[in-house]
């Protein structure tokens, strides 16, 4: 009896040394990992599916007449006996082991307070100040409420924003910021793509299953997510269309009991409900859903209500008072947004609105060296990699910010602008390990002149924008 209990017991860790490495494949040799699930054989061998599949499509084709090969002298069929020690034990691989990912959990304690939410927010967003004060207690109290789930019999609604600001205001880069602070999964769709339930487009639920893609599957922690619905203002009613509105009111519509919070079936890896996957329940109720839109033709709207005011005496107002007002959206009503084709119903269910301004060029000087992941230390440190100290005088500064404003597409045109300028000071810094510092001036970027460009110790020829040189005065 003691010899079978030792015998069992070795062979229990036998099965647990063979659990610690990957099958491979004894035709190919390739493990497990790169090929694909493995078809077992007797006498304890493997064969991958591309492997088998090609020895099944070769007898198959009728190209081997197999009762010739059994006459022929010296022809024997396979042995798979005579197989098992083709691979020698030190070709085998060890699993990967993955490490579970650890999620915390929120609870009152860990919320930060507004004040620190909007202190993390200031380092990595230029201006909009109150955009993110709202934001900041906006989110605070949408946590409060999730951790309490109810207090004293009293439940918290849902703080739902809908943030209206022209493109390249940041609105998206406001969200995203957001999200990676409080350490919560974060999808961000597109309004744009959305239709009616059974017709060509994403249903609304998408959105839903593009936050439990970004948990990782894990319903739990999707259900305490951000989603950020972009280009909201594209789902407003059509005006004077006899169609069926399938992209615009109907969706809005579909949204409200999304937007209140509803149990909600969501296939799990997938975006459509006609895969073959497997479906899970996901509740919207403590989802926090931010919803953003440029609102084009918006300031016409606000501009022609407060117009009305005017008229002829004492108290009355020019008419052209607010033609040539530069913050004329934060005067925006729920009235101006059902004008604009917003449905009562979808805006009540946004309680929070909340206005971002157009960047200015003091501003967006601020936005290219100010955040900590401001686009010229982005740059900077690109060459400092190549031991190049790069600076920017305030006059390149004010040129890039007056190039950016004459292209009208906010922060998004910085980039731009700097990819092309750079573009020859990246290609030939490399090629010259004595050059220590590049200075871009106004001039080089107004195609004047050219970057000072400073060997270790002395001054070297202008770089001029086409990759000729002049020289300096």
């Amino acid at each position: 009896m003691c010899d079978d209990k030792e015998e069992v017991t070795a062979q229990s860790e036998d099965d647990k040394d063979d659990d610690e490495y990957e099958k491979y494949c004894i035709i190919c040799h390739r493990p497990e990992s790169v090929a694909g699930k493995m078809v077992d054989l007797p006498n304890n061998m493997t064969v991958c599916s591309d492997c088998m599949r090609k020895s099944f499509d070769a007898m198959t084709d009728g190209s081997i007449d197999y009762s010739k090969l059994m006459n022929i002298p010296g022809v024997q069929f396979l042995n798979l006996s005579d197989m098992e020690n083709v691979t020698p034990k030190s070709q085998k691989i060890k699993k990967k082991k993955e490490k579970p990912k650890e999620y915390h959990t929120l609870s009152i304690k860990d919320i930060p307070a507004p004040h620190k939410i909007k202190a993390q927010l200031d380092e990595y967003v230029v201006g909009q100040e109150y955009a993110k004060k709202t934001m900041s207690v906006a989110v605070y109290n949408h946590y409060k409420r999730v951790a309490t789930n109810m207090m004293d019999d009293i439940e918290i609604e849902k703080s739902n924003m809908l943030m209206i600001g022209p493109t390249g205001s940041g609105k998206t880069y406001l969200v995203k910021t957001l999200a990676r602070l409080l350490d919560v999964p974060l999808a961000i769709t597109d309004a744009t793509s959305l239709t009616e339930a059974g017709y060509i487009g994403d249903d609304i639920e998408s959105v839903v299953s593009k936050l439990l893609a970004a948990a990782d599957n894990d319903v739990e922690r999707a259900e305490q997510g951000i989603i950020f619905i972009d280009e909201i203002d594209k789902i407003a009613k059509k005006r004077n269309s006899s169609q069926r509105d399938v992209s615009g009111e109907s969706v809005q519509q579909g949204m409200l009991k999304l937007l209140e919070g509803s149990e909600v079936e969501v296939p799990v890896g997938a975006n459509s409900k006609n895969a073959m996957v497997p479906l899970t329940t996901v509740s919207t109720k403590n989802i926090l859903f931010i919803c953003g839109g440029a609102f084009p033709d918006l300031e016409e709207i606000i501009k022609e209500r407060l117009s009305r005011k005017t008229a002829m005496g004492f108290n009355a107002e020019l008419k052209d008072k607010y033609e040539h007002d530069k913050d004329i959206l934060s005067k925006v009503t729920v009235e101006d947004l059902r004008t604009f084709g917003m449905i009562p119903e979808f805006i009540g269910r946004l309680p929070i609105i909340f206005t971002l301004k157009g960047l200015d060029k003091d501003m967006l000087v601020k936005i290219l060296k100010e955040p900590k992941n401001a686009i010229l230390k982005q740059y900077q440190k690109l060459l400092a990699l190549d031991e190049v100290n790069l600076e920017f005088d305030d006059g390149a500064l004010g040129a890039i910010a007056e190039k950016a404003m004459k292209k009208n597409t906010g922060a998004r045109a910085l980039r731009a602008i700097i990819e092309e300028f750079m573009l020859d000071i990246m290609y030939e810094i490399p090629k010259d390990d004595n050059i220590g510092q590049v200075t871009i001036t106004r001039e080089y970027i107004e195609g004047t002149g050219g970057p000072i460009i400073e060997l270790r110790g002395q001054r070297m020829p202008l770089l001029g924008q086409n990759g000729a040189a002049g020289y300096l005065s």
